[in-house]
């Protein structure tokens, strides 16, 4: 039963009866009663799932989250949400796998939607070149920051990747290390993966060394990846002195897996991690890891989508730096 079903049973007008539902009191009392009756007896629900829809319409704001098992994406959603909010608006959450289009969600968000301003949580520098200019509402591509990329209407905000697996790779070489492997995201589909692994290849070459490609284990950034790549790793005879994980879930999951291989950690390889999660803190040993400013990095993205949506300020790219924190999980030969 719909409300128009009501209406035609009741013999008052569709507006009469919504406004009864919604208990205004611009109602008769006889047309409640009779609008309550038919109500009971037919089993009527208000579809409040249609009302909540009109309600975000008005004054969204959607988050794509590129990825369902990152730890830095989950603690980075639950400043956006409160920042979101306190400017009024409702922010509305969509996951999407690490390996799937989120321009495309994007543009059906746009349709079904419709939200005044979209943030996305990492991303594909591909993907965006070849739908993004379909999207026409203010966007922010936070964690993620891309020189190909000239949108009028999209801003950035992040750490410079690229150096950031430089530096990673750099402190290894510090500490002694020669024969480092690297778990990241799959070049393929991840633009921070493409970009970190190319700042690593960097570092080797500017060490003088060559960067072996049997070195580097592509996984998606959650604990079980990193997991199976570093045991994928070992059991086929691979050796190394030091990791460095493109996540800090990516760098537990392997230090798990050599610890099951009977090896230590530092004591037999050394693990670096990236993003500076609460598990690098509390994780035994103390995870080094580089940091990204999450806070900053989500409050700037909502500044920045505001700014687009409120004022009409044109698209800017905000770039961040990643901080090196040393910990026990990493050790000088």
């Amino acid at each position: 039963m719909t409300i128009k079903d009501i209406a035609k049973e009741s013999g008052y007008a569709i507006s009469t009866v919504s406004r009864a539902l919604n208990n205004h009191p611009d109602v008769s009392e006889e047309a409640k009663r009779r609008i309550s009756e038919i109500v009971a007896e037919r089993g009527f629900v208000p579809n409040s799932n249609a009302r909540q829809l009109k309600r975000q319409q008005a004054k969204c704001i959607a988050f794509i989250v590129k990825g369902t098992t990152n730890m830095f994406f989950s603690d980075m959603l639950v400043e956006l949400q409160r920042r979101v909010s306190e400017s009024g608006y409702d922010g509305v959450v969509q996951y999407l796998a690490e390996g799937d289009d989120e321009v495309a969600l994007a543009q059906q968000l746009c349709r079904e939607l419709k939200p005044k301003g979209l943030i996305f949580l990492g991303g594909d520098s591909r993907n965006f070149a070849g739908g993004f200019s379909e999207v026409k509402v203010p966007s922010v591509l936070a964690t993620t920051v891309s020189g190909e990329l000239q949108f009028d209407n999209l801003s950035m905000v992040g750490v410079d990747d690229r150096a950031a697996g430089r530096r990673a790779i750099d402190y290894l070489m510090e500490n002694g290390h020669r024969r480092i492997a690297v778990i990241g995201g799959d070049p393929e589909d991840s633009s921070p993966g493409r970009m970190r692994l190319a700042g690593c290849k960097e570092s080797f070459e500017a060490h003088g060394l060559a960067f072996d490609e049997a070195m580097f284990l592509p996984a998606c950034f959650s604990w079980d990846e990193g997991y199976a790549a570093m045991k994928r790793f070992l059991d086929g005879g691979g050796e190394a002195t030091a990791v460095f994980a493109m996540s800090d879930v990516q760098a537990v999951g392997a230090i798990r897996a050599i610890l099951d291989s009977g090896r230590t950690v530092p004591g037999d390889i050394s693990v670096l991690g990236f993003d500076g999660t609460p598990v690098a803190r509390f994780y035994n040993p103390t995870l080094a890891t580089l940091r990204q400013p999450a806070a900053e990095i989500a409050k700037t993205s909502v500044k920045l989508v505001l700014g687009c949506i409120e004022r009409q300020r044109p698209a800017k790219t905000v770039l961040l730096e990643a901080e090196l924190l040393p910990g026990g999980s990493v050790r000088a030969l």
